[in-house]
């Protein structure tokens, strides 16, 4: 009796504590998001062995990990993917269904945060015209602003415009991308009319041109680096004025502050001014909680030039986990431990690279996707009629002259069944050819039409959709790229950490889509408006 009497006293006082702390603290000051820009799943434990206890794997070991999280649509690019884990939603409902689509409204290519009604902030440069507009649905971020009344702060850091952009939606106080060619961090009129003094003062510091003036070695023993292939293979690219892909590359010859960008240095310049925006912004300091949107691209950057099992891509990663660990260290200090809600993804996976699949005899390749367009043409021509037919090639889509179409009195599935036989007898890696308004009715499995679906906002959209078969894209020989519905590309890893995170592992599968709403439930507020994810229940 008396053991159970201390045991129910203990027990009282444990709740007691536990509701002070939620009186105290019902909502955490800061939220802190992270996107790795091209981090498939596996590289979290790939390099494990050489990251160190303050990164990585204190998210891992401290937070919760949904060890299932994948990628619901394609394509499979960085637009699409910040979108998607800051909506809770997909590209046929907010709208970003690429990086670049074609725009029948202007007859050309269009970019997924171009503006032409904004100019650049802190630069002259088209790299400045830049804003939310072509995203449809609310944020989380935009939601978090409507909920507290515009009081809530929202700032979004990156080094590509769409990482800063997309993620800190249309209602943020500020969003921030390096321009290299400026040498400097800047922003657009959608935002503000001149840069913050903080900010004009971190780009007077010259921290890119600090950092590229040491060229890039390894930053741990070359023995170290089992978990990737040689340093010198035939299947990575070679930087501006190399010989040779190998370590070290000359960074101090940079013809320009914009090559940081496919360094690690770029992913360190980015944690630096992450840092500066929330002291200059006084993020976390009151009652109201602000979101900081950080994006790390230059993961992407080298993952494309040398691949995910190259040396530069290991000792990338290992290098932004030491600035993960710094940066956690000074969140700790600026904000507090436990009164920040953190959480880690990535806005896609990667391919491995084909030339390094073909030599472990594994199927894989490259095509052209200029010389494929041709081919079509040449097609369509010899059997249907002579025609312009084909106005761009985008995302693995077709975009079909409509013109061209009516002229020769014929229709869009016909085209396609051309091009499908076309495909089938003369071209390498594709595996299938499906006329987009028709996707419901196409012969695939159920997981993968869904995906197509979800990919589709049919003004941006084009009419016929080329789904390659596994390791092939169009690409260069070189490098590697991203954008299928296959694992490589969907599985990323989804961490959790800090202010009401319990410590553990799911391996129950979730779509990234799932974020925001998980986020929304944990503030009380509404999901954005296009949500379709479901809440992360078992991290509670």
């Amino acid at each position: 009796m008396k053991n159970f009497i201390l045991f129910v006293l203990a027990w009282s006082m444990l709740l007691s504590v536990h509701a002070q702390t939620e009186s105290k603290n019902p909502n955490p000051k800061l939220i802190v998001g992270v996107v790795v820009d091209q981090m498939s799943y596996d590289l979290l434990y790939r390099f494990w062995n050489n990251y160190s206890e303050g990164g990585f794997r204190r998210l891992v070991k401290n937070g919760y990990s949904c060890e299932n999280t994948h990628y619901n649509y394609v394509p499979t690019y960085t637009g699409p993917g910040h979108a998607s884990i800051y909506t809770g939603s997909v590209p046929a409902v907010h709208g970003i269904v690429g990086n670049n689509w074609f725009d029948p409204v202007h007859n050309n290519e269009w970019y997924c945060t171009k503006d032409t009604l904004v100019s650049g902030v802190g630069t002259i440069t088209a790299a400045g015209q830049m804003s939310p507009a072509p995203l449809l649905t609310t944020t989380i971020t935009d939601q978090l602003k409507v909920a507290s009344n515009g009081r809530a702060k929202v700032v979004g850091v990156a080094m590509k415009d769409r990482g800063a952009i997309l993620p800190a939606g249309h209602a943020a106080d500020a969003a921030y991308w390096f321009d290299g060619y400026t040498n400097a961090f800047v922003s657009s009129t959608w935002y503000m009319e001149t840069l913050p003094a903080w900010v004009e003062q971190f780009n007077k510091q010259q921290w890119a041109n600090q950092y590229m003036a040491t060229d890039w070695d390894l930053f741990l023993p070359k023995n170290s680096y089992t978990n990737s292939t040689a340093d010198n293979v035939p299947w990575e690219t070679l930087r501006e004025g190399e010989t040779a892909p190998v370590f070290p590359h000359m960074t101090s010859n940079a013809s320009s502050m914009e090559l940081i960008k496919g360094t690690p240095y770029g992913n360190s310049l980015t944690v630096d001014f992450a840092k500066a925006a929330l002291l200059g912004e006084g993020l976390g300091k009151d009652q109201h909680t602000d979101f900081l949107c950080v994006s790390f691209s230059s993961t992407d950057y080298v993952g494309h030039a040398y691949g995910p099992y190259s040396m530069e891509t290991e000792d990338t990663y290992i290098r932004l986990d030491r600035d993960l660990a710094a940066f956690l260290q000074f969140l700790d200090t600026e904000v507090g431990s436990g009164n920040y809600l953190f959480f880690l993804t990535a806005d896609h996976g990667v391919a491995p690279t084909p030339g390094y699949m073909q030599s472990l005899e594994i199927p894989a390749g490259v095509f052209s996707e200029l010389s494929m367009i041709t081919q079509m043409d040449s097609v369509l021509d010899a059997a249907i009629g002579t025609a312009d037919w084909i106005l761009s090639f985008e995302n693995q889509q077709v975009y079909l002259n409509p013109d061209a179409v009516q002229q020769n009195q014929t229709y869009t599935g016909h085209v396609a069944d051309v091009l499908r036989n076309w495909a089938f007898t003369s071209a390498n890696g594709v595996a299938h050819v499906l006329e987009v308004d028709a996707l419901g009715y196409s012969n695939i499995p159920s997981q993968y039409k869904e995906m197509y679906i979800n990919g589709i906002y049919p003004k941006r959209c084009g009419d016929i959709l080329f789904v390659f078969e596994p390791n092939w894209f169009g690409y260069s020989n070189t490098g590697s790229s991203h954008g299928s519905q296959y694992a490589y590309d969907t599985q990323v890893p989804l961490l959790w950490y800090g202010w009401k995170v319990r410590n553990g592992k799911s391996w129950t599968r979730h779509a990234i889509t799932d974020i925001a709403p998980t986020i929304a439930a944990m503030l009380r507020i509404p999901q954005p408006s296009g949500c379709i994810g479901q809440v992360i229940e078992e991290m509670k």
